[in-house]
């Protein structure tokens, strides 16, 4: 960690039981209302911090999936957390269970939802990947400066545009930098450096009846390999409603195995 910066944000009460919130790909620690709301219902208090290459926080190149387990634990360390609970969604999901794999002395139980399994893959050339990614956020973008919403299935609203909050979440996640989705499908795209079979801390996987991006047999494959894991399955797409986000922080809360 020596040199270098990360960035994170805090919400919930302070006195909440702790929870590392590690956000998809592409993704911001800046959390949309809906989000908030639901952290703040369940009492939890929520870190989420910007992965290397995201944010505010220093490029780590060539990092792997398990290497934020050493992020994770200087954050928590800052808050003087001894021990929590992680969540992650879609691209965070494998960043979480890294730490219940590899820091089982101090995670209590780690929630996924829309997550990803494994899948080694063959990656086009650095600038060949990086114009699709650029393209993509310039596409999503476009959509949204021309009246469209935040994101697909988004609460009746103004354009997303219009709100300042909703237009800086947007510009730092397919905007700003895209140092960090790149390192991020770099990781995926390689071994996780830990194995799913070897986690013992309990595990919520949290899937959608009709998720458009991640298909359903990711989670049936982690639900197979990861012997603590229990399925979730709720009704909605890749991003559920507050309603199923409150579940997911009231179980991250809850005592016992």
């Amino acid at each position: 960690m020596a040199g270098r910066t990360l960035w994170f944000r805090l919400y919930g009460p302070a006195d909440g039981v702790p929870v590392i919130e590690l956000y998809g790909t592409p993704s911001t620690r800046l959390r949309r209302p809906g989000q908030i709301a639901a952290i703040e219902e369940s009492g939890v208090r929520v870190l989420t911090p910007d992965r290397p290459g995201y944010g505010g926080s220093t490029r780590q190149p060539g990092r792997t999936v398990s290497d934020v387990v050493q992020n994770v634990e200087v954050v928590a360390d800052s808050q003087g957390w001894e021990t929590f609970a992680v969540v992650g969604g879609s691209g965070g999901g494998p960043h979480a269970l890294a730490c219940a794999a590899l820091l089982p002395h101090r995670v209590t139980r780690c929630a996924v939802l829309s997550g990803i399994r494994p899948q080694a893959a063959t990656l086009p050339p650095e600038e060949v990947l990086r114009a699709q990614l650029a393209q993509l956020g310039a596409d999503i973008l476009g959509q949204v400066e021309a009246g469209g919403h935040e994101y697909p299935g988004a609460p009746p609203g103004p354009p997303a545009w219009d709100d300042p909050a909703a237009q800086a979440r947007l510009l730092a996640t397919f905007a700003d930098s895209l140092d960090g989705w790149y390192d991020d499908k770099v990781a995926f795209a390689q071994p996780w450096g830990f194995s799913p079979q070897s986690i013992s801390v309990p595990v919520g996987i949290w899937y959608g009846t009709h998720d458009e991006n991640v298909p359903e047999s990711d989670a049936q494959w982690l639900l197979e390999n990861i012997p603590t894991a229990e399925g979730h399955q709720y009704i909605g797409g890749h991003l559920p409603t507050s309603a199923t986000l409150t579940d997911i922080y009231n179980w991250t809360s809850s005592p016992g195995s």
